[in-house]
């Protein structure tokens, strides 16, 4: 049966009506059950060794246009709905994106399952299936305020299996789960499976104002959030059980798994690898120990050396603070029958290494769980080049000097799927007939691009294209924030986290400085529209007050008439991959300025380098590799180098004041925070705290690179001007993008770690 004769049947059987004739709410919902159907028809990959993909994040975006193009029948069906009026586009606008992730931890996961699938690889990703997820962000009074983010509906992409285990905790308390599968569609290939563990008991209703709730009743909120608010003891204990619950249901399903197959528990090694996923879901190690030797009758000495050539570990950080380190006190209270192993991995290294630096506890009785993945694990990643020699040479060095074999790199990437095909369609549409399709499952295919450099017709296509991006934009911005933006003007975009290592308030100075200039009468040859999407965690005060001064110029430099001809800024609400969708390829100016040594990759830097956006950063995390790929010529680095800045921490030389008073620049910026017209906008609470930690404190030294910062900025503004400059670095950046698809850097890892 043809494809519009099946959408037709299954439009009327679900709602007694042609396809004419349904909401585009109505219509998602049959183009959720059509593409559910076709995917029965693929095949499960499966194989005699599988890696577990564990992480407490999966940012996975909308999934329908995904899901189609993968299946192969995108093209076709956007026809047939066409003939009926209907678009993709707006029927996908009625989907509820999954709320299961919070940034490029949770995106790069979800780009890692669509690759591992669409590389027929044998591979499942396990999480958690939270109800509200991180939280929606609302503005108001030009402070984010957090709210529940509701996004499971009864049909949904979430497939109710009957796999459910029992968890037990301290105190002899017992939960139940429950698990949902999400099929991952490979492109043109087989499917794998997202396993995603729900509490049976879950209760919603606990869930009171904003994203308040009773943090102890832990049969009943298990997985109502994402990292819940760790700023008492309560929430640290809660996050403490989220993590036992994921792991100790990952452990239970791969063992489940291996005696279903049949497999010999202590060859574990030979069919199963377990990735681990930044630090949360560390304690699947002594978990697995405590499975094998209390139910499956291993000796400790077998069940040690079996799971440590299982469990590899891929660090995302290089910020102290994010490598997590709990009271062993918490363990206890939560989990106390993983303490006795805890201690026992922690006494072999104490036995043969006395070295501080290594230990699994230390002295204040802190279990650092980076350690346990490090000591007792195959292998240890960092995710971009210059994260891993920092890795190996300063953060992780005793370690390194003690297991050089372990240790290795895989620079991130991001599927093109998503990030091209999907999200951008007219510049997918010109490759295809510039270059052919081939790209779309070889991206470093993309190089052929190049020959186009001087074709004038090629780089006026490509900039129209740009063009046509920034117009559907516009209008989202028009629909969601009731902001109109200048299409004509130069749209520089830092979308990511809000987290001071980013500096997003380093952006927000450069704003400043250019308000004041353009009050001065310096004009800029063009518009500017500076745009911010971020999240701060709750409990991070500091990113909050970053927040509101970016609100606070928003309001201040949009309603001065003498300004916002010139300057626009925004800060878009509740950014999520949806948003990140269209504000991607609309951009011009992609801002990647984290201290440098401080990002451990970045993955928006990819996505807008492959969507012909022009990177002004620091030589930090991919940076550097994007820098290496497109010459000297095609990107603008700022700021001092992570040599500098490591040595800078290592003295506890750097006094930000110093800074501030040698420059005038850096004066006045830095002043408006707390000017007049700053406080007549804003909250003088949140705006002299903010001032105080720049001018004392600045532990991410924004101050440092301001001048430098400002300087470069001003340069790609000027460079804009010249068009055919512009538009040859615009190409150059998406024929070098290949490299940054996560279809290498899964090959990578099977290579070198899974060897699938």
């Amino acid at each position: 049966m043809d494809l519009e004769n099946k959408l037709d049947k299954l439009t009327r059987k679900l709602y007694g009506r042609p396809i004419n004739q349904v909401t585009d709410y109505e219509m998602y919902h049959v183009l959720l059950q059509f593409t559910k159907e076709l995917s029965k028809e693929k095949k499960e990959i499966s194989g005699d060794r599988k890696v577990y993909y564990i992480s407490a994040e999966f940012l996975i975006g909308k999934l329908l246009s995904n899901n189609l193009i993968n299946l192969g029948v995108y093209d076709e069906l956007e026809k047939t709905l066409n003939k009926y009026g209907k678009s993709i586009a707006s029927i996908e606008r009625e989907e509820p994106e999954p709320s299961l992730g919070n940034g490029g931890l949770g995106r790069l996961a979800a780009c890692f399952m669509d690759s591992i699938a669409s590389l027929g690889l044998n591979g499942a990703g396990i999480g958690l299936n939270y109800h509200y997820g991180l939280f929606k962000q609302v503005f108001k009074d030009y402070l984010q305020m957090a709210e529940k983010n509701t996004w499971i509906e009864k049909d949904s992409w979430l497939n109710k299996t009957d796999v459910s285990f029992e968890v037990e905790f301290a105190g002899g308390k017992k939960v139940r789960s429950v698990l949902y599968d999400i099929d991952v569609i490979g492109y043109e290939n087989g499917i794998d499976k997202l396993h995603l563990f729900d509490l049976e008991g879950l209760d919603e209703g606990l869930v009171k104002k904003g994203i308040d709730f009773d943090k102890e009743d832990i049969e009943k909120n298990l997985t109502l959030f994402l990292y819940p608010d760790d700023s008492d003891e309560a929430g640290n204990l809660l996050r403490i059980y989220q993590q036992y619950f994921m792991v100790s249901n990952a452990a239970q399903l791969i063992i489940k798994e291996m005696k279903d197959k049949g497999y010999d528990l202590y060859e574990l090694d030979k069919h199963v690898v377990v990735q681990i996923n930044d630090t949360h879901p560390t304690m699947v190690i002594p978990e697995l120990i405590r499975l094998l030797t209390w139910d499956e009758g291993f000796t400790m000495d077998d069940a040690i050396e079996v799971v440590s050539r299982t469990c590899a570990y891929t660090n995302h950080t290089i910020l102290a603070e994010a490598l997590e380190k709990w009271p062993l006190d918490y363990l206890n209270r939560v989990v106390p029958q993983l303490v006795p192993i805890i201690k026992e991995l922690n006494n072999r290294i104490a036995k043969t290494n006395k070295d501080e630096k290594i230990q699994i506890i230390d002295a204040s009785k802190r279990v650092h769980m980076a350690h346990i993945d490090i000591h007792y694990g195959f292998s240890v990643n960092g995710v971009a080049a210059i994260h891993t020699d920092i890795l190996k040479n300063t953060e992780l060095n005793a370690f390194y000097k003690l297991y050089p074999e372990k240790f290795n790199n895989k620079t991130n990437g991001v599927t093109f799927r998503r990030w091209l095909l999907s999200c951008n369609r007219a510049l997918a549409a010109l490759l295809d007939e510039k270059i052919g399709k081939d790209y779309r499952k070889d991206a470093f295919k993309l190089e052929e691009l190049l020959k186009y450099k001087e074709d004038e017709e090629v780089l006026n296509k490509i900039a129209g294209i740009k063009k046509q991006n920034k117009a559907v934009l516009v209008d989202y911005v028009r629909k969601n924030e009731g902001v109109e933006l200048n299409p004509d003007s130069i749209f520089d975009i830092q979308v990511k986290r809000l987290h001071e290592y980013k500096r997003q308030q380093m952006n927000a100075l450069y704003i400043i400085h250019k308000y004041l200039e353009i009050k001065a009468g310096k004009k800029p040859k063009r518009p500017i529209t500076c745009i911010f999407g971020a999240k701060a965690a709750p409990a991070y005060v500091i990113a909050k007050d970053i927040i509101h001064l970016i609100l606070v110029l928003q309001e201040i430099i949009n309603k001065d008439k003498d300004v916002s001809p010139y300057l626009k800024v925004l800060m878009v609400t509740n950014y999520n991959v949806s948003y990140a969708e269209k504000l991607i390829p609309a951009c011009d100016i992609s801002e990647q300025i984290s201290l440098a040594s401080k990002e451990a990759s970045g993955t928006s830097n990819m996505k807008f380098m492959l969507n012909g956006a022009v990177t002004l950063g620091t030589d930090d995390g991919a940076n550097v590799e994007i820098h290496e790929l497109v010459g000297d010529d095609n990107i603008y680095i700022f700021g001092v180098d992570s040599d500098t800045v490591i040595k800078h921490y290592e003295k506890s030389d750097y006094v930000s004041r110093d800074y501030y008073e040698k420059s005038k620049v850096i004066k006045e910026a830095v002043d408006f925070i707390v000017s007049k017209e700053a406080l007549a906008v804003g909250h003088k609470e949140n705006l002299e705290r903010l001032y105080n930690e720049l001018l004392n404190k600045d532990w991410f030294m924004t101050l440092i690179d301001l001048e430098s910062y400002i300087k470069k900025k001003d340069e790609m503004f000027e460079d804009y001007e010249d068009r055919d400059k512009w538009k040859r670095m615009m190409l150059v950046n998406i024929a070098k993008a290949g490299f940054f698809s996560s279809d290498r850097t899964i090959e990578e890892y099977n290579r070198d770690i899974w060897k699938l």
